[in-house]
């Protein structure tokens, strides 16, 4: 399965960006989606979360600044990003997830978010 994470980029701090991930089919729509990230050395880190009813959870550093969302006619799911912070550099995952939160499918490429000044 591949997810075709994109959007990245370079940003400055408190600049923005929107990531995209699309699953293939209707797995947007019918599962659990979420973004994660990781830096080099440190363990993938959960971002947000997206349920099919459109109720959505976020971690604690993403919480006012990132907003998940989904396309239901693009079968594509968005993480919308503002107030982008260096530590917020990372490669950008997007998954499904399952009841007890483990994720579906092998990672993807990803896609990498730098914010440098």
């Amino acid at each position: 399965v591949r997810f075709a994470e994109s959007g990245g980029g370079l940003v400055q701090p408190g600049g923005s960006l929107r990531l995209s991930c699309a699953p293939p089919g209707t797995m947007a729509s019918l599962n659990h989606m979420a973004w994660f990230r990781q830096t080099p050395g440190n363990q993938r880190e959960w971002v947000a979360l997206i349920y099919p009813d459109g109720r959505k959870t976020y971690a604690d550093f993403a919480k006012g600044r990132f907003t998940i969302l989904r396309d239901g006619v693009k079968n594509a799911i968005y993480l919308d990003m503002r107030d982008l912070k260096l530590e917020d550099t990372a490669l950008y995952q997007c998954n499904a997830q399952g009841p007890d939160k483990a994720v579906l499918y092998a990672w993807s490429q990803g896609t990498q978010v730098t914010v440098t000044s």
